[in-house]
């Protein structure tokens, strides 16, 4: 370990990984610091991730991939069930991960580029001088180091501190983030090339329950509630009647809990030397609270980037606005749209739930596009959704620009 590089990245996750790849391809040096020992470790997601989208950012290997899923089943409070084919049933459906493998595949791949890597490394403060992030302050197997940067990266995750310590809000109200919690579980006998979804107020009130299959015969059951709506019920509580309910006989053999950011974009990613990606800068899909594809995308923009202002010898407010400009026209175009949809459908009832279900049954959806979709939804409930007209109209006005 040095004193000083051109970029530190705060936080190995996909985020923090790819972007310290990315701008370490591009020759900077580069240091990736994490504050746990193990990489991947705790795992706080259903591991599924889009095949389209992961193979733009690393080659496939056997070793992270646990299931190959063809599609989502999809029930309704009254067990109305909906089978989507893989290509519409979002960013989370299409390989089930072992992330902590795969997270270390990615840190190992940021190693392979030239980074530096570093774990049980702890940022304990940013070095701030003239108005601009210059560095870290880190706790390494007890010592205390600074750590002068040209530029910083924060994907210290939910949690992050990073941001505060810019002088950037990234304050959630509970209403903005998903409690969740999780089982590695054993006996569920679900068909392994389907990840089902179940909603239902009574059963995760504002959320949905999860089942991801992992190969063999193991799966990801676990649950995501909104943070206003966990009292003295809270998402394990829901979890284990759920599991109590179905799969009784099932063994449990790993329990993973926490929260996820559903807020949609935030105000601010960037400051003088400095920003963040991932779920530090809020990039989780607010419907899902799926965030590895929207993390790496985001973290090879910041990887870009930080090489341009850094070869213009600028990391200026003004010149990293490039990557807030290209993050909220992609990644940020799609968690807006979502933000829509999530605002409006946790305000139904689950008679509502079962009346878009109904209005669904017998629809195709192995050819269906999301506009598609939405056209089908708004002809069987123009009244139940017209608060997503906006959404309608975005999907619309992006198809038509995507085709010119």
């Amino acid at each position: 370990m040095k004193s000083e590089y051109d970029v530190v990245v705060i936080g190995a996750g996909p985020a923090g990984s790819v972007a310290a790849k990315t701008a370490a391809q591009k020759g900077l040096d580069v240091l990736l610091i994490e504050k746990r020992q193990e990489i991947g470790d705790p795992v706080r997601c259903a591991e599924g991730v889009s095949k389209a989208w992961l193979k733009k950012h690393i080659d496939l290997d056997e070793r992270w991939i646990c299931a190959d899923v063809k599609g989502s089943r999809i029930y309704s409070p009254d067990g109305t069930m909906i089978e989507m084919a893989e290509e519409i049933s979002g960013g989370e459906v299409g390989y089930v991960l072992e992330r902590k493998i795969f997270d270390r595949a990615l840190a190992f791949e940021s190693a392979k580029a030239g980074a530096e890597v570093m774990v049980k490394t702890r940022a304990t403060g940013l070095i701030i001088k003239n108005g601009f992030v210059q560095g870290v302050k880190i706790s390494h197997l007890g010592e205390k180091h600074d750590i002068h940067a040209k530029l910083v990266i924060g994907a210290d995750g939910v949690e992050s501190k990073v941001g505060r310590w810019a002088g950037i809000d990234t304050s959630l109200k509970p209403s903005d983030i998903e409690t969740c919690a999780q089982y590695l579980m054993s006996g569920t006998g679900i068909d392994q090339e389907y990840c089902y979804f179940y909603l239902g107020n009574e059963i995760a009130p504002a959320g949905y329950i999860w089942i991801f299959p992992k190969g063999g015969d193991l799966a990801n059951v676990g649950i995501g509630i909104l943070g206003s709506k966990s009292g003295s019920k809270h998402a394990i509580d829901y979890l284990n009647e759920f599991v109590d309910e179905k799969y009784p006989d099932a063994k449990i053999l790993e329990i993973d809990v926490g929260g996820v950011p559903v807020s949609g974009s935030v105000e601010k990613t960037i400051t003088n030397g400095l920003m963040l990606v991932g779920d530090a800068a809020r990039h989780s899909d607010p419907i899902t609270g799926g965030g590895i594809i929207n993390a790496m995308e985001a973290g090879k923009y910041a990887g870009e980037v930080a090489y341009n202002a850094i070869s213009k010898g600028d990391v200026s407010t003004k010149t990293l606005k490039e990557y807030e400009d290209k993050w909220r026209s992609t990644v940020g175009y799609e968690i807006d749209n979502s933000l829509i949809v999530k605002d409006t459908f946790i305000k139904f009832t689950d008679k509502e739930l079962n009346s878009l279900a109904h209005s669904l049954k017998g629809v195709d959806f192995n050819s269906m596009s999301l506009i598609d979709l939405l056209y089908a939804l708004f002809r069987a409930n123009k009244k139940l959704l017209w608060d997503l007209r906006s959404l309608f109209k975005n999907v619309v006005k992006y198809e038509i620009d995507f085709e010119h």
